[in-house]
């Protein structure tokens, strides 16, 4: 689970990792909306949480003494660790050498990568 805010610069901070399922996972997001401070200092006078259409990511606004403060919370799936075979197999690519020298990426999906050297 992921928290995304803007604090002087746009910022993601992992919350949570290691869920073993999706439903896990949406379990630690919802207790997460309730509990979770920003890295800052913030006195929390209130608190809103507004549900995405997608239910499976959160808008926590927090009204603190002088500031008011908006995170938003997902979840975020390692794609190594998919459950689409096709994504979690195209993910593990040790390298590029098998693709096209025009190509920018894969064509067909995410990937993971550890640069040369």
């Amino acid at each position: 689970m992921i928290a995304e805010y803007y604090s002087d610069t746009y910022r993601t901070e992992f919350v949570c990792r290691g869920q073993e399922t999706k439903g896990q996972a949406l379990e630690a997001l919802r207790a997460a909306v309730h509990t979770y401070v920003p890295s800052k200092n913030i006195v929390e006078k209130w608190r809103r949480v507004y549900r995405f259409a997608d239910q499976e990511s959160y808008l926590v606004v927090i009204k603190g003494k002088l500031t008011q403060w908006e995170c938003t919370l997902r979840i975020a799936e390692l794609v190594s660790d998919s459950t689409d075979p096709t994504v979690a197999e195209r993910a593990q690519m040790d390298d590029m050498d098998d693709m096209d020298d025009d190509a920018a990426e894969p064509a067909d999906g995410p990937w993971d990568r550890i640069p040369p050297g």
